[in-house]
């Protein structure tokens, strides 16, 4: 093996090509610091996460990321804005409308799917002007330092190793990173898995998203191009199987059974896939040089289409702290350091509040609608009315959702790095 000296040397090394790492590398690269993105599965595989049939549904502070970051025009025309949301609970009186006009907007956000998505950062990635991307590679050892990190990857033609001042892990939720820095997780089996496919209703949706909480867990909606609608549908894991293998005539009568047609009958669908959902929290996101953002850090429940926000806010906010330490560095002898702990230590303290209420959001709310007992049962009708028919808790609602929560981001809010 070469010796250190003639290893390569980034500022920053980004485990994980997805679209969170993506988004941070985009974020990163205009302020000229030298990155490397490591990713395992070769882009436009069919096996890459970020081209599978997931829908995404984009809050308002990601879509205004996203456009701060030059990427929004790459996938505008693949976008579908929010314009209402309607939640229910089957076979219980009420539900909660949510117009985008008690908030004076037109729109909640955008859904898109992470196939769109993630077509166009596949194109945008190998020509950004400061970023390395090294795919498909494996990563084998992460090995901190005091001034850098020492990784090896592992493709066709051997081991190769390099070095980087920081390492952002953002490698999903079996993160090689989190566990090689012996970051330990909080785990929580929900015992359901996510069955997603298209559909194409009989009625226009109009722009509406539907979320349908029921005792075996919640069924989402989304508003799609050309008629389409993303169909997100948790069951009890034990159940998927049979789901997966029933004809479509079959799938889409139980589908349509089950979501009570509220746009008429589903006529068409697309091919199904299913996931199972757990909770795996971080209970660290920072190491000495390491962070973990995105799913490495917090994958959780898509119950309310937090994920992907939360995971966008990270590369957000982690951009932020090291452009602000890069404008900085005439206080420390016009040196830069992205691995220093102060700003590692900035960022978590940052992250924790949006984490900390959004984990709680997701989490409470799959607990809670799986839970059988009278009196959780007298509480989701309390609250579900009470959002009904008190609008400030309705805007409330909204506006966390919609990503504005504590401290916001520049970019977040429209405004540059």
């Amino acid at each position: 093996m070469a010796g250190a000296e003639k290893q390569p040397f980034y500022d920053l090394a980004i485990i994980g090509g997805g679209l969170v790492g993506a988004s941070l590398a985009c974020a990163l690269d205009p302020l000229a610091m030298k990155t490397v993105v490591v990713e395992s599965v070769a882009y436009r595989a069919a096996t890459q996460p970020s081209y599978d049939d997931r829908t995404l549904a984009l809050s308002a502070s990601s879509c205004a990321i996203l456009r701060g970051l030059g990427l929004w025009s790459k996938i505008a025309s693949s976008a579908t804005p929010i314009r209402e949301i309607q939640v229910r609970e089957l076979d219980r009186p009420g539900r909660v409308l949510m117009s985008p006009s008690e908030l004076g907007l037109d729109r909640f956000g955008h859904v898109v799917e992470a196939r769109a998505f993630g077509a166009a950062m596949a194109e945008i990635l190998p020509n950004l002007k400061n970023t390395d991307v090294v795919c498909p590679v494996s990563l084998v050892s992460l090995e901190p330092q005091e001034e850098a990190c020492r990784l090896t990857v592992r493709d066709d033609d051997g081991e190769r190793s390099f070095r980087a001042r920081l390492v952002v892990g953002a490698d999903g939720a079996e993160s090689f990173v989190r566990k090689s820095l012996g970051i330990e997780a909080e785990r929580h089996d929900y015992n359901q898995s996510a069955v997603i496919c298209n559909v194409t209703p009989e009625q226009d949706h109009q722009g509406r998203a539907f979320e349908l909480f029921t005792p075996s867990g919640p069924m989402a909606v989304m508003p799609h191009l050309n008629g389409r609608c993303g169909l997100i549908w948790c069951v009890p894991t034990r159940e998927v199987a049979a789901l997966m293998d029933l004809s479509e005539a079959e799938f889409m009568r139980r589908a349509n059974l089950r979501f009570g047609q509220r746009l008429g009958r589903f006529l068409k669908m697309g091919k199904r896939s299913a996931y199972p959902l757990k909770l795996v929290r971080a209970l660290e996101d920072v190491r000495p040089r390491a962070v973990v953002i995105g799913n490495a850090s917090h994958a959780i429940h898509p119950v309310g289409a937090q994920g992907f926000n939360l995971g966008l806010r990270d590369a957000a906010v982690l951009a932020e702290v090291l452009a602000d330490g890069l404008r900085d560095r005439s206080r420390n002898d016009g040196r830069f350091d992205p691995g220093s702990w102060d700003l590692l230590c900035r960022y978590s303290a940052w992250r924790k509040p949006d984490h900390d209420g959004t984990i709680a959001y997701s989490d409470g709310l799959a607990r809670l609608y799986s839970n059988p007992s009278p009196l959780a049962s007298a509480g989701r009708l309390a609250g579900l009315l009470a959002h009904a028919f008190v609008p400030s808790l309705r805007r409330q609602l909204a506006v966390k959702s919609m990503g504005y929560r504590g401290h916001i981001p520049r970019l977040a809010r429209g405004e540059s790095l």
